[in-house]
């Protein structure tokens, strides 16, 4: 669009530049100048096209910029402005139904629109409650309320490191936002157990980088990737399935399996399952049919799987607990919760990744914490030592496609460098 604005002013200049000359000149000075004319008509000349924000040409309106302030209210900002107390009431009530003014958040951004005169009094008011979306509050005849996105810009970014202490670690030394932790987590989720990655590991990925206005707003999808953990690479490839879109490994096998490796995203593991374990509040040794993870409470805890909750309730060693039958092999539970998620009672049906309580200490425990119990066949296993069901491989029908797509971003992703490995120290346990 912007290109043939461009041309259309480019060809009026041009035009306009001969007609003059026409009259200025006759007989040969027409000939020299026609060939000046056609000269200048074939040499690019930069005129700026006016921009816009928010939808508002900038070149007819005066924006003025800010961020809400402490304890800052609609009419702290509107008043400055020309618009008097009834006009900001009416607005107040009218923005019920799409964003509620009374929810402006504290350091977001907001604009001001006003006229090109030397009232500037403002027409429109505009919130961004986040650095895509925003809400403009039209003031101009009667009230209009209407939300509206920036034109986000999608970056593709290839990125890679060893892990020396914690992969959060690891990529803030590679100049990576650590959502991209959160991302490769889910990616991973059904495959590597993130509390017990090795100094040693490392990691190649391609990935989306969200840009608005030219500023990093987030990680987007990852397109694939290579986790190399226990002597072992892990390849994921985002491919859309018959189901939708999931990521596979090289031989087209979903990741995603019947269970995620941990009922917590982030966290640590504190105490594994063990036949032998010195029980920290009743001082004596016992077996521990569990794995601990650690996280502050409030902390989401996920069913692991699908399944049928049959027990939702406090008891006086176990506090707040969640137990979940999967189907007629397995079963698992999730104890010390400071409280169990909304709806969770006996017969509710969940899905897996599911929020169905949050950490805490309730029960026999000395700090915020989940114990983690798995039954297999009605006896408790250690989960982290069970294969796991794997789910359905690519549709075979697609499989070929896949193997294109595959092949190509393998090459890619074998051909990232790494940091040389003879700066590492010896192995040991690492962190997320």
């Amino acid at each position: 669009m912007k290109g043939n604005k461009l041309a259309y002013l480019l060809l009026g200049t041009v035009t306009l530049i001969f007609t003059i000359l026409l009259f200025l000149c006759d007989g040969d000075d027409i000939q020299k100048e026609e060939a000046l004319a056609m000269q200048m008509a074939d040499t690019t000349i930069q005129i700026p096209i006016p921009d816009s924000a928010y939808g508002f040409p900038i070149d007819s309106f005066v924006i003025h910029k800010g961020n809400i302030k402490r304890n800052e209210f609609l009419a702290d900002i509107l008043l400055k402005y020309g618009v008097d107390y009834q006009s900001i009431d009416r607005l107040a009530k009218a923005s019920r139904d799409v964003f509620d003014v009374r929810y402006l958040r504290h350091g977001n951004n907001y604009a001001i629109i006003c006229a090109n005169d030397s009232s500037e009094k403002a027409l429109c008011f505009v919130y961004e409650p986040n650095g895509i979306d925003y809400v403009v509050y039209d003031l101009r005849d009667s009230i209009n309320i209407y939300k509206g996105q920036k034109e986000v810009e999608t970056r593709t970014r290839e990125a890679s490191g060893i892990i020396n202490s914690s992969l959060f670690l690891t990529l803030q030394e590679q100049h990576i936002s650590p959502a991209l932790a959160m991302e490769m987590a889910n990616v991973y989720a059904w495959t590597i157990d993130f509390y017990r990655i090795q100094k040693g590991d490392y990691f190649k990925v391609i990935f989306d980088e969200m840009y608005v206005d030219d500023q990093f707003i987030g990680v987007g999808k990852i397109h694939s990737a290579d986790f190399h953990h226990a002597d072992r690479d892990f390849y994921a490839f985002e491919f859309e399935n018959a189901t939708g879109a999931d990521y596979f490994d090289e031989e087209g096998n979903s990741l995603r399996k019947a269970f995620l490796k941990s009922p917590l995203k982030f966290g640590r593991l504190t105490s594994g399952y063990t036949k032998r374990r010195f029980h920290p509040v009743q001082k004596r040794w016992k077996a521990h049919l569990g794995t601990d993870y650690a996280a502050p409470t409030g902390t989401p805890i996920l069913a692991v799987g699908d399944g049928v909750v049959i027990d939702a309730k406090f008891s006086r060693f176990n506090g707040n607990y969640v137990k979940i039958r999967h189907n007629g092999t397995y079963t698992t539970q999730y104890l010390h919760m400071s409280k169990i998620g909304q709806g969770m009672k006996p017969g509710k049906a969940v899905r897996q990744g599911d929020v169905i309580g949050y950490v805490g200490s309730t029960g026999l425990a000395t700090g915020p914490h989940v114990c983690f119990r798995f039954w297999k066949n009605g006896k408790q296993v250690d989960h982290r030592s069970e294969p796991m069901p794997p789910s359905k491989p690519i549709d075979e029908n697609l499989r070929e496609e896949f193997n294109a797509m595959m092949d190509v971003e393998k090459k890619r992703l074998d051909g990232i460098q790494l940091i040389p490995e003879e700066k590492l120290e010896p192995a040991k346990t690492a962190s997320l």
